[in-house]
């Protein structure tokens, strides 16, 4: 009896062995559709069904050409000597995008824009202030730079913002060479005053 009562245990640690890699894979799998969602602080976001991925500072938005993250953001009335226009202030966003695909990507800082307020007000966005004037620090990422296979950039994208703003999103259309669309990201965030 003891004999087989050992051999019973033995078999259900040998289930439950087996069973931890289905179980780990589920748990993993969990995992990443929440950080699909956008809801997990680093995370890695991808687009849903719909062509929508909406992130949090930290998360990697996995894009169909790259990755990036919006790893901080604030804001300020002057950034080295650049003062914005009046009834606006400056937002100063740190981001890193890194190559994911498998040739050189041609990026420009315009790629990323600014949306803030409320999602009736279709004005209520703008690019980087590289598209208006010269950069003013040399830590601001170019306003066209290549990036080679696996190759990461880390630069400060900065836009004029209205002085009463504080959330804010940083989105990335992607656009084909064929003209066609593809999936949009955001990265939603409130921006505190440095």
């Amino acid at each position: 009896m003891k004999k087989f009562a050992g051999i019973m245990v033995a078999t259900v640690l040998a289930f439950s062995l087996v069973a931890c890699g289905p179980v780990d894979s589920a748990v993993q799998n969990l995992v990443g559709a929440v950080s699909n969602s956008g809801s997990s602080n680093s995370g890695v976001v991808t687009a849903d069904d719909d062509g929508y991925a909406e992130g949090r500072i930290g998360d990697v938005m996995r894009t169909y050409f790259f990755d990036y993250t919006v790893n901080s953001a604030y804001t300020c009335k002057e950034f080295e000597g650049y003062t914005p226009a009046e009834g606006n202030k400056l937002l100063v966003a740190e981001i890193t995008v890194k190559n994911t695909d498998r040739s050189t990507v041609t990026m420009y800082d315009t790629d990323f824009q600014i949306q803030w307020g409320d999602d009736d007000d279709d004005e209520a966005y703008d690019v980087p202030i590289t598209y208006y004037s010269d950069a003013v620090s040399d830590d601001q990422l170019p306003e066209e730079y290549d990036l080679s296979v696996n190759e990461e950039r880390t630069g400060l994208l900065v836009f004029e913002v209205p002085e009463d703003s504080k959330d804010y999103s940083i989105s990335y259309l992607e656009q084909f060479s064929n003209d066609t669309e593809g999936d949009v990201f955001f990265v939603f965030f409130t921006a505190k005053d440095k």
